[in-house]
């Protein structure tokens, strides 16, 4: 879950370096280092700090090198200390390597470079990938032969970029993802995790293929370890902005692409809906579909069981991505599994696919990154269309995924002009919910909740599985202990938390308002502080947040204000929005 950056060019190397990593930031930032080439030699510099400090703290005026290497760290073999920080170097210097992911056998490879000599300085499994270099290299093999060598020996799942300092650079992936950038200038090429790290640079990329190994010189050169030979792959050009990928007037990520969210769907409705209408098709016709994915989009594939059930009357089952491996038996050519991740390079949920296709299951896939790992492997894909999504925690990918399910349960049941027709009045819905008067309202409800050390929240139907992803927002970035329940069980346990004053947000809407309100009077009888989010008020309720009933589309409108009440909680409490704690945004270690 690291960020790399790699630039070989004609422009000087760290400010590109330092700016991709603040791209990719979203992926770990337990510390961050840079190794650029300079009159043949590299030169490092590492630090426990976020690449905005770390580029003030640290001055490489006097090495404008024109190649190099960068990472951001999110802590996995070894704690956040300087020393694990990347890139590591060979024992000789002469080597520097940037990794994101895990070399399973590193212990054993470790001990026997031990046995050969070699000093580590880290905790970190990441070490033994320059020494190995290095060793395969000293047995007479040249840069490029050693990095093959070595990694013919080194398992695990990885990205990896690797500079000499005679300037060659070679980078591979498997099981990770990794996207080179080709530049408007001759012969400048980037190397990344996410098109973010160079799209201030070039619109120009090429997705890497598993096993795939590139070696940069005065030329370029893509090899698969699999295949054993050369290859081509495309180069595709990307829609999106660099600008989508910055703050802008915004103190925060996060709450600009809050806002960002009705922009997505409006763009969503105008869609061409020939790839919904066509997985419909094959949705209908399967004899079994599950829905996977993890995390956020976990919760969007539960409220599309839900859809597909109540528009369509289809039966789809949900599995956490992780889980899967568990029901593999149950797979044949006859079933389809759809699979949902915003960056496409979820590790769960492309073991979940790969499973699922060694059955002969067809894929569909969600994803909102054109070229992922996700996508290239899938049958179909639905792109979402939302944009950099640069914020740890999802917003716009999250609720453009819930629209996304609106749509596919309606082209399932031959309706799909109803289920636009729905969608086109969202957008306005939501600009409401962020205006101004709106969101000082719900901040009021973050001053009362700001001490607060547990949170409930209970729905019914879909406002069941909007409880459990508002409860995962707010524990997110303010890091109050909540959870969520089905407000039917809350006698089957859950009333055994309560204590006088314990705050309990109820989703409600038109469908479920009877019994879901029966349940909020248990909890509030027992000495609860009730938080109603929905379109009535009720005197039950101690506060409340009006949200327009929306229909099937109250998934998508109800989660606005909890969205919002997380933002200004995470604020309140000293926290990050943009990076909470131990988190990282593209999770690509199982």
């Amino acid at each position: 879950m690291c960020g790399i950056i790699g630039y070989s060019g004609e422009k000087e190397a760290v400010p590109i370096l330092l700016n991709g990593l603040k791209n990719l930031e979203y992926r770990g930032y337990d510390s961050c280092g840079v190794s650029v080439l300079y009159e043949n030699k590299l030169h490092t510099k590492k630090d426990l700090l976020k690449v905005r400090e770390f580029g003030k703290t640290h001055s490489f005026d006097s090495v404008p090198g024109k190649k190099g290497i960068g990472h951001t760290r999110w802590a996995t073999h070894g704690g956040a200390k300087k020393e694990n920080a990347h890139p590591h170097l060979s024992g000789d210097g002469k080597i520097s390597v940037v990794h994101n992911g895990i070399i399973e056998n590193f212990l054993e490879q470790k001990r026997f470079l031990e046995g050969k000599g070699f000093v580590f300085q880290s905790e970190t499994d990441s070490e033994v990938i320059p020494k190995m270099i290095e060793y395969q290299m000293q047995k007479g093999l040249d840069f490029t032969r050693a990095v093959k060598q070595s990694f013919g020996l080194l398992e695990g799942q990885y990205a990896v970029v690797a500079l000499h300092e005679d300037g060659k650079m070679v980078a591979l992936r498997k099981e990770a993802p990794l996207v080179v950038g080709v530049g408007e200038a001759d012969g400048e090429y980037f190397v990344s995790s996410d098109v973010t790290g160079f799209l201030d640079h070039s619109k120009n990329a090429i997705f890497l293929e598993e096993n795939d190994m590139v070696v940069i010189d005065d030329g370029f050169s893509i090899f698969n370890l699999d295949k054993n030979r050369f290859v081509d792959r495309p180069v595709t050009g990307l829609d999106w902005s660099a600008e989508e990928a910055k703050k802008g007037n915004f103190e925060h990520f996060y709450l600009k692409e809050v806002f960002e969210q009705a922009r997505v769907l409006e763009d969503l409705s105008k869609k061409d809906m020939g790839t919904i209408l066509e997985v419909a098709v094959e949705i209908a016709k399967a004899k079994k579909v599950y829905v996977v994915a993890c995390g956020t989009a976990s919760y969007g594939c539960m409220h599309g069981v839900y859809l597909f059930s109540k528009i369509a009357g289809v039966h789809v089952d949900f599995c956490v991505a992780s889980e899967f491996h568990h029901f593999f038996k149950f797979l044949d050519s006859e079933s389809m599994i759809f699979a949902v991740s915003q960056s496409g390079e979820t590790a769960d949920t492309l073991s979940a696919i790969r499973i699922a296709k060694s059955k002969g299951a067809k894929v569909v896939s969600v994803t909102n990154v054109v070229g992922s790992s996700l996508a290239r492997e899938s049958d179909k894909v639905i792109l979402q269309g939302a944009g950099p999504e640069m914020a740890v925690n999802s917003t716009k990918a999250y609720t453009s995924q819930l629209a996304i399910f609106v749509l596919l349960a309606y082209a399932v049941d031959g309706r799909i002009d109803e289920g636009i027709e729905k969608l086109r009045d969202v957008p306005r819905q939501i600009s409401y919910l962020t205006s101004e008067n709106a969101r000082g309202f719900v901040n009021g409800l973050a001053e009362k909740l700001k001490d607060q050390e547990h949170l409930f929240l209970i729905g019914r139907g879909l406002q069941y599985p909007t409880a459990l992803e508002a409860a995962h927002k707010i524990k997110e970035v303010s890091y109050i202990h909540t959870e969520a329940f089905a407000a039917g069980e809350l006698k089957h346990g859950a009333n055994a938390l309560i204590t006088d004053g314990m705050p309990y947000i109820v989703f409600v809407s038109e469908e479920t308002e009877k019994a879901t309100m029966n349940n909020a009077m248990e909890v509030k009888s027992r000495g609860a502080f009730l938080i109603g989010v929905g379109p009535k008020n009720n005197d039950v309720f101690d506060f409340f947040i009006k949200v327009p009933e929306a229909g099937v589309f109250n998934p998508v409108v109800q989660i606005i204000p909890m969205q919002i009440v997380a933002y200004q909680l995470a604020l309140l409490r000293g926290c990050d929005p943009d990076f909470p704690r131990n988190l990282a945004k593209s999770v690509t270690v199982r």
